[in-house]
């Protein structure tokens, strides 16, 4: 590369990177226009796509945008995690701001359904302090349902105690729903009261996660005795489930014989094959 060539190189590559320090310098006044017509920018979080109304929120309805100040709503949400698996209680268009007067944990407002599983149900179970331990019970807690019941007939009718489901969510106590907002507002005439849902024990139901069989079953036994269910609360990290035995008052007075196992008689002793007979010697060859 002679001379020439060089200085040319040099200059085209100065005639470059002046070229980009202009464009630089005036994208920066552009936006040194902008943030001062229109504001600094701040992160926001807008829908990915439509969102219906009474619809879970999950991460693929959400993106994080930034927008100028100005332009942001109040209310506006800049926190994605803080609405995921909230409910959106109005349409929410593409691309629109989320606010938080749009969404809602689940609560009374929102239904129950949404908190049921698929392929389960909501069942309601009728409880008192003494079936219901004390209602010293929330939503998401697990328990077990024990039910006493009276079978056979005549005299030979007696009552057995059995546990019948084990590790039981409960999704509800009285109108209070998981991770719903603790408050109740009820009107009567022109006063308004609020009811602090957090600390009300004055249910007298809870409603329970139950397969669509479980469910028939717990019917069948609050038609027929509907006093005879029971409540055990667990350790929230406790999910065993062991097959008990039923309990009789033979059970809690200890007279319950466990069956002996039958005697084995142990089989004779083979004898030894006996030896086989020895060949007799044969008598002696006369030659004729």
């Amino acid at each position: 590369m002679n001379q020439n060539e060089t200085r040319t190189l040099w200059i085209s590559i100065g005639a470059a990177i002046f070229a980009v320090f202009l464009l630089y310098s005036y994208t920066q006044e552009k936006s040194a226009e902008l943030t001062k017509k229109f504001g600094a920018k701040q992160r926001v979080v807008v829908a990915k796509k439509n969102i219906k109304e009474m619809v879970n929120i999950n991460d693929s309805m959400l993106e994080v945008k930034e927008q100028p100040v100005d332009f942001i709503g109040p209310g506006a949400i800049s926190n994605p995690e803080e609405i995921i698996g909230k409910v959106a209680i109005a349409p929410i268009k593409k691309g629109e701001q989320i606010l938080d007067t749009k969404v809602q944990d689940p609560s009374p407002y929102t239904g129950l359904a949404l908190q049921v599983a698929p392929s389960k149900r909501a069942f309601s179970i009728p409880i008192d302090e003494f079936r219901g331990v004390a209602k010293l019970i929330k939503p998401g807690d697990r328990i077990d349902i024990i039910a006493a019941l009276d079978v056979g007939k005549g005299a030979n009718q007696r009552r057995e105690i059995k546990t019948i489901l084990q590790d039981v969510v409960i999704l509800a106590t009285g109108l209070r729903i998981s991770n719903e907002l603790p408050r109740l507002f009820e009107k009567q005439g022109n006063d308004q009261f609020i009811t602090n849902l957090k600390d009300d024990t004055s249910f007298s139901t809870i409603t329970i996660e139950a397969s669509p069989s479980d469910a028939q079953n717990l019917i069948y036994i609050l038609s027929t005795s509907p006093s005879s269910l029971f409540l055990t609360l667990r350790h929230p990290s406790d999910h065993t489930k062991k097959r008990l035995p039923p309990t009789t008052i033979n059970s809690v007075l200890g007279l319950v014989k466990v069956p002996k196992k039958p005697r084995q008689i142990r089989a004779p002793a083979k004898l030894p094959p006996a030896p086989a007979p020895k060949p007799k010697p044969r008598g002696p060859f006369i030659d004729i």
